[in-house]
């Protein structure tokens, strides 16, 4: 378990705990809205709690809906195909948004395609179950 509120100063934890707070609330539209990830935003909820809120930690962390990513994480390093294809899915529409609307020469998108493109890679390379335990 971890513990929350680790030496940081009373505004630190207030931050913190907002932080949180905007983070589950953005996780929560992103329950309704495909093109926001839910798990990213909880997995900085819960981190956050951590360093300002143990009760809200901990109740994210237990939460019957939201916490199952957050604990499959943790616990394994687990990101669901669901999420992995929804974030791949919303960085390749950006993308082609950018280069098609926005970019007047090849320099913005090869900008935002790197650090798309390796965050593709790792996420894709993560697991998308927890290991078998037989």
């Amino acid at each position: 378990m971890v513990k929350a509120t680790t030496g940081l100063s009373r505004g630190g934890r207030a931050l913190g705990f907002a932080l949180g707070w905007l983070c589950v609330g953005l996780g929560l539209v992103g329950l309704v809205m495909p093109v926001l990830p839910t798990t990213p935003f909880l997995l900085v909820a819960a981190w956050a709690f951590a360093r300002s809120s143990q009760r809200f930690h901990d109740w994210l962390i237990h939460h019957p809906q939201l916490g199952g990513p957050v604990r499959a994480w943790r616990e394994h390093g687990v990101v669901s195909t669901r999420a992995k294809v929804a974030a791949v899915s919303t960085m390749t529409a950006s993308l082609a948004y950018v280069t098609v609307f926005i970019a007047d020469d090849w320099l913005l998108p090869m900008a935002a395609a790197t650090p798309m493109g390796a965050t593709a890679v790792w996420l894709l390379t993560r697991p998308g179950r927890a290991p078998d335990n037989t």
